[in-house]
């Protein structure tokens, strides 16, 4: 079926299907038990009918599924009377003819699904309607923040049924427990996606869904290698789609990184094209290994939030799914709307990469350059003051991770190779520090040790 565009004032009739929304009504007052799962499978709510009335009349049914009561002719009218809607929806009478509308009273399902269908194509007219509307207008924006906002009417389309709703304590808390029994009976020791630091993990509680992580650490620390190291790993471990979006690293280098690790290949060999015949095998076999690999690149030295949005909303809709967002690093992103305020912009990229972690009920980790003043005390370790630029960076993460390498400060360090990572926030769980060590061939960190950490974990 197709359907021909038309302004708002024009008289075409929105998408719509009276029958099957009387057969719902009517179904359901044969058999109420399928309101739970015409509301929790197919998300159908009083909003998505048609014609008002008939709104009022499902309304009435939830009302009293709600408080436990019998769903038939006469309580659904009792209902409607007790709050004077009766006679807006034609009467007793419209109320029990309803029940002979329904062709058989055990497809419920399917109608509710045909009138929730119905309802999302009259929500993508709306939706063009103030596409176009916007356009016309303007308001001073440019295209980049139109199609955006374009882009965000559709995708709030598709992902209706997991938006924000006003609910009860009660279910968000029967949600949880479920949750929990699965955690229970689950061989998985972390609710979240694995780093492959174990240790980590059982701090973090693994990267869970809509959270903003925030790797931050001075130049030449290691940053882009542990976030990229995480990256491979939830892709071929945890077979979750991975977005890949560096500002740094071309897409070469961040090839030659993971021919590096998955064929154990020398990686300055590998930069400077200088493999032997020997080494061939390895990486011809680590070649074809990445073709099965969920991991999408990014390589846009001058992304923006924008952008941004639309390649991992574009991910999130043809893959159903996103399982995380990297980007690498926060503070090179580029401001579609410079203030001339640079702490400004930062804030805006960070609240901006937290509102993407919801919005795709993904982990999005952020790499963040840290600022010199590190540099100008003895004691060298990272603090969440040192976060460059912004403060709303911190306030924004959910989690921070900080890094340090007592041997770039130190020649004679006793820890060569060793890189620390300090938990120096963490909203849901608790603080500490671990201990790793990168192998020479850019595979696997070794946990060397774990060091509690102060502070409350909320």
């Amino acid at each position: 079926m197709s359907i021909t565009a038309a302004s708002p004032g024009s008289a075409m009739v929105p998408p719509h299907n009276l029958d099957a929304e009387r057969s719902v009504l009517g179904a359901l007052l044969l058999d109420a038990r399928q309101l739970a799962s015409m509301q929790l499978e197919v998300g159908l709510t009083a909003e998505d009918f048609y014609r008002e009335p008939l709104g009022l009349v499902f309304e009435a049914m939830c009302q009293l599924a709600q408080l436990n009561e019998r769903v038939d002719e006469l309580t659904v009218a009792a209902q409607l009377e007790r709050h004077g809607l009766l006679e807006r929806v034609g009467g007793a009478v419209e109320v029990e003819q309803l029940a002979g509308w329904v062709p058989a009273a055990g497809h419920g399902l399917q109608y509710a699904q045909i009138v929730r269908e119905q309802a999302q194509l009259r929500r993508l007219l709306t939706a063009t309607y103030e596409i176009q509307a916007s356009v016309h207008a303007r308001s001073g924006d440019g295209a980049e923040e139109l199609i955006d906002r374009a882009e965000q009417a559709i995708f709030a389309l598709r992902a209706r049924q997991l938006a924000g709703r006003q609910r009860l304590l009660s279910a968000a808390v029967e949600e949880e427990i479920e949750r929990l029994e699965r955690a229970a009976s689950d061989e998985r020791e972390i609710p979240g996606l694995a780093t492959g630091l174990r240790e980590l993990d059982r701090l973090l509680g693994g990267l869970q869904d809509g959270r903003l992580y925030v790797v931050a650490a001075r130049p030449a620390m290691g940053k882009s290698l542990l976030s990229l190291q995480i990256a491979r790993h939830v892709a071929a471990e945890e077979s979750q789609r991975v977005l890949f979006a560096s500002l740094e690293m071309s897409d070469s280098e961040t090839a030659q990184r993971h021919l590096a690790a998955e064929s154990g290949v020398d990686p300055e060999r590998i930069h400077l094209g200088k493999v032997t015949a020997d080494d061939w095998p390895a990486l011809l076999s680590a070649a074809a290994a990445s073709a099965q690999l969920p991991f999408h690149l990014l390589d846009d030295g001058d992304l923006s939030l924008t952008k941004l949005r639309a390649q991992a909303r574009q991910l999130a809709q043809r893959h159903e799914r996103l399982g995380l967002v990297v980007v690498d690093y926060l503070q090179l992103m580029r401001a579609e709307r410079p203030t001339g305020n640079r702490v400004e912009d930062v804030s805006e990229f960070s609240r901006g990469l937290k509102r993407l972690a919801r919005e795709l009920s993904c982990p999005v980790i952020a790499v963040a350059q840290l600022s010199r003043a590190v540099e100008q005390r003895p004691d060298k370790r990272p603090l969440l003051s040192d976060l460059r630029e912004s403060g709303q960076i911190e306030a924004d993460a959910d989690c921070v991770l900080m890094l340090y390498r007592d041997d770039y400060y130190d020649r004679d360090s006793e820890r060569p190779g060793e890189l620390d990572v300090i938990v120096r926030k963490n909203r849901q769980g608790k603080l500490g520090q671990v201990a790793t060590r990168i192998d020479d061939r850019l595979r696997h960190h070794q946990i060397l040790r774990v060091e509690p950490g102060t502070g409350a974990p909320f």
